[in-house]
């Protein structure tokens, strides 16, 4: 077999999902043009120092970096510095403030008792409500694991303001494991590899796009009327965004944040959530305790509110419903129905990843190209099934 022939490669959007295909096959020799059409790179993971406190600021909200997947952990490292970090949650609910997930000292606290785990396993039990065996909604779910009183607490007002709907309109699959541990562990993740960047996700996207067969351009709007002449195009950007909205638009929430400053220490962690439907945002996060090993007597604070997204916003959180999910089969037929180019990443397969997935699916993504360029076959439109 002949040798393969560096190929001319568009990449849509700076974002992880870009960089990390971008640099594999930038390696491999191949030509990569990466464009954006935000004046930064990294996309929601952008971070920057506020010019007044110093604090390193996570711009669209924070982001913590947590796997269980070696070689992702591996790979962030080679082009990052990063420093261990667990995120422990406090949430503000009925005028008291408790740890989240739900773990013994939250049992213990909110109904005042002292139990052992075995005692607080069997306790939870005779408040989940047995008689829903076949949970459909995500309320069908929290009451039949925790019941009424930590479900009113902790779950329904936070779901009600976060996704703009009741908990019985939503799917049981939001809530996809039991939220309780039997023990006092309040590390927020369970995953063998935390930390953060210790100079934030801006410097590790571009130590990752810093290759001199990588061209990186800002400020760029293309559509798919723009994008002839490429080998193959590498979309990030929203599947539905690509078809320009022919068949409508995609479902997302979007954020708002109230970001304001403070002298000393505001909340004392890194993550408040508010439980209660009273109060109208989710939840308050203070940055400078993301990094733990810097010091600012100032503080950078994000107040979030949760709404719907609108043509002009950020897309956050994309909602699948039945009918989203409806609308996105239809634009995954009409994808199917193009030739090189695959959709990739959160926006492009409509699919809420972490970062860690994101890398994952992204380094698959190029092995697969560079795999079919080997065996002169052609690329899939989509490495991981969006409808899934």
């Amino acid at each position: 077999m002949g040798e393969v022939q560096p190929k001319s490669v568009l990449l849509v959007g700076a974002g992880l999902s870009g960089a990390v295909i971008g640099r594999e096959l930038a390696e491999a020799g191949h030509q990569i043009r990466v464009v954006d059409a935000r004046p930064h790179i990294a996309g929601n993971c952008y971070t920057e120092r506020d010019a007044d406190t110093q604090v390193m600021v996570h711009v669209y909200g924070p982001h913590i970096f947590h796997t269980d997947d070696s070689e992702v952990w591996g790979y962030v490292n080679r082009f990052a510095k990063f420093i261990p970090y667990k995120n422990r949650v406090k949430i503000t609910a009925q005028k008291r403030v408790f740890s989240l997930p739900i773990n013994l000292h939250t049992i213990n606290q909110f109904f005042g008792g002292t139990m052992r785990p075995d005692e607080a396993r069997e306790f939870i039990t005779t408040k989940g409500d047995s008689s829903i065996t076949d949970p459909k909604t995500f309320e069908d779910q929290a009451l039949r694991f925790v019941g009424q009183d930590l479900y009113e607490a902790f779950f329904k007002g936070y779901t009600v303001k976060q996704w703009g709907r009741h908990p019985k309109e939503l799917p049981a699959s939001i809530l996809k494991r039991l939220p309780v541990r039997f023990n006092y562990d309040d590390d927020y993740f369970a995953h063998r590899f935390q930390g953060m960047p210790e100079n934030g996700y801006t410097e590790l996207v571009a130590g990752i796009l810093d290759h001199p067969n990588i061209k990186v351009e800002l400020d760029t709007h293309l559509t798919r009327d723009d994008v002839a002449g490429y080998d193959h195009v590498f979309n990030s950007g929203p599947i539905d965004a690509w078809f320009a909205h022919s068949l409508g638009r995609l479902s997302y929430r979007t954020l708002d944040f109230r970001r304001f400053t403070y002298t000393g220490d505001y909340q004392g962690c890194a993550v408040m959530n508010y439980g209660d439907v009273s109060v109208p945002w989710t939840r308050i996060t203070e940055h400078k305790h993301f990094s733990p090993w810097e010091s600012h007597e100032g503080s950078v604070l994000y107040e979030e509110h949760s709404r719907e997204c609108g043509p002009d916003d950020i897309p956050y959180y994309p909602v699948r419903l039945v009918t989203e999910k409806q609308v996105l089969g239809d634009y995954v037929d009409m994808a199917y129905k193009e030739s090189g180019i695959t959709f990739v990443g959160r926006l492009g397969t409509y699919r809420y990843l972490d970062m860690d997935v994101t890398i994952r699916e992204a380094l698959d993504t190029a092995r697969i190209y560079l795999d079919s360029l080997k065996a002169k076959k052609q690329m899939p439109v989509f490495v991981k099934d969006p409808l899934m």
